[in-house]
């Protein structure tokens, strides 16, 4: 989910409402992980998700909860999907294929 401001930007905004809103993610359903990003040379927060399945993904992005987004902040986002071609998480141990 990419938020594009124009020009109301404020990192500290940014920080807050990821800080503000972490909690509802952890432990969700479906849900692998979610980053939470700011680039304040660009004016824009970039959140990132890594779902179970792309059905959970595309269940949470809905109408309902792109108005939300907007209304945080105050700008309407761009909601984009692709597929993960491969994932290295050092907090995991290595799984080998046969």
């Amino acid at each position: 989910m990419r938020i594009q401001f124009e020009s109301e930007f404020s990192e500290t905004r940014v920080r807050q409402i990821a800080a503000n809103a972490r909690s509802r993610f952890e432990r969700m359903p479906g849900l692998r992980s979610k980053a939470f990003t700011v680039d304040t040379e660009n004016k824009e927060a970039l959140n990132f998700y890594l779902w179970e399945s792309e059905e959970a993904a595309r269940a949470f992005f809905s109408p309902e909860l792109v108005e939300r987004v907007t209304g945080l902040y105050g700008v309407y986002p761009t909601v984009q999907f692709t597929q993960v071609a491969e994932l290295v998480d050092n907090q995991l141990p290595a799984v080998r294929s046969a």
